[in-house]
């Protein structure tokens, strides 16, 4: 599965170090961390929320309604290789962002073009959701494992990341049923009895948009229909 050679990620800042926060969401915005098992100040995933500016959410809300249906992702760049722990454990309350629309090409390379120059975004240690290092020695699960977070009636599911090789993705559920506010944060554990983990970087999602599924939290049942993906990466995630 790892034998082909991965693409090449395409960033408009090539020469520049920092984090990555995907957006997810429209009603309540979420950022999700871009996780890299092999570098270790990367290798966690996350969940949080940030106190985004107006300017900045209504340039992302308006840039996804007019790309809705394409391939297409946000993300929030901010400069400087620091330790995500300093968000968690509340020392860092602030951190300068750059907004950019991603975009995938044919061959999976990615391109991060700027939308907007960096503006300051807050941050709260009670606003994260999930925080876990990556372990690529971890084992698979035996049926394909999600996270829950969202608000309300907006419940978002990003694969949890195991073992490696694997597959990164945020999908936003469409007419979820059964999600209680405590499954979304902090974020709940969603195993799918139904579709098998396939134990390595999967070339497409296991979650087809427009499939309905089933899954379990705890002993309730929970549904929902797999909507638009947020996010996707089985290259990059498992570069050495």
């Amino acid at each position: 599965m790892n034998d082909q050679p991965l693409p090449e990620t395409v960033s408009a800042a090539a020469d520049r170090h920092g984090h990555r926060f995907l957006l997810i969401g429209k009603k309540t915005i979420f950022s999700y961390h871009l996780g890299l098992y092999y570098v270790p100040i990367h290798a966690f995933q996350m969940i949080t929320r940030f106190g985004l500016p107006d300017r900045l959410r209504d340039t992302y809300l308006a840039d996804l309604a007019a790309h809705e249906h394409q391939q297409v992702y946000y993300s929030l760049f901010t400069e400087g290789h620091w330790p995500l722990s300093e968000i968690v454990d509340g020392t860092r309350t602030s951190l300068p962002v750059e907004l950019e629309r991603v975009t995938v090409d044919a061959q999976g390379n990615r391109t991060f073009t700027p939308l907007l120059p960096a503006v300051d975004a807050t941050c709260r240690k009670e606003d994260v959701v999930h925080y876990r290092p990556l372990d690529p020695d971890a084992g698979y699960p035996d049926y394909v494992t999600e996270l829950s977070f969202g608000q309300g009636d907006e419940v978002h599911l990003t694969h949890r990341l195991d073992g490696a090789p694997n597959w990164d993705e945020v999908i936003t559920t469409v007419n979820p049923q059964g999600f209680q506010p405590g499954d979304l944060a902090p974020a709940g554990t969603v195993p799918l009895s139904t579709v098998k983990d396939p134990h390595g970087a999967a070339p497409t999602s296991p979650l087809t948009t427009g499939t309905r599924f089933e899954a379990k939290i705890g002993d309730r049942t929970v549904a929902f229909t797999a909507g638009r993906q947020g996010w996707w990466n089985n290259t990059s995630l498992n570069k050495k």
